[in-house]
């Protein structure tokens, strides 16, 4: 379970910084943002949803209030 915590915890880091280099162009355009900023962007919202669930799975977030 902990290692499959950790390889989701990884996942906005590959794709941010590894998918940054495969993603460099500008002629797309989505929602009005070049494909390299949309792609940023995506990813920042992303990351904030891959954490909530890191942070649901992980075994020391499942106890009560001390």
């Amino acid at each position: 379970m902990m290692k499959m915590i950790r390889l989701l915890a990884l996942l906005p880091f590959i794709g941010i910084l590894g998918g940054i280099t495969f993603v460099n162009q500008v002629t797309p355009y989505v929602l009005g943002m070049p494909f390299i900023l949309f792609w940023i962007v995506m990813w920042v919202v992303l990351t904030s949803g891959i954490m909530a669930i890191v942070f649901k799975l992980d075994p020391s977030n499942q106890g009560g209030d001390s």
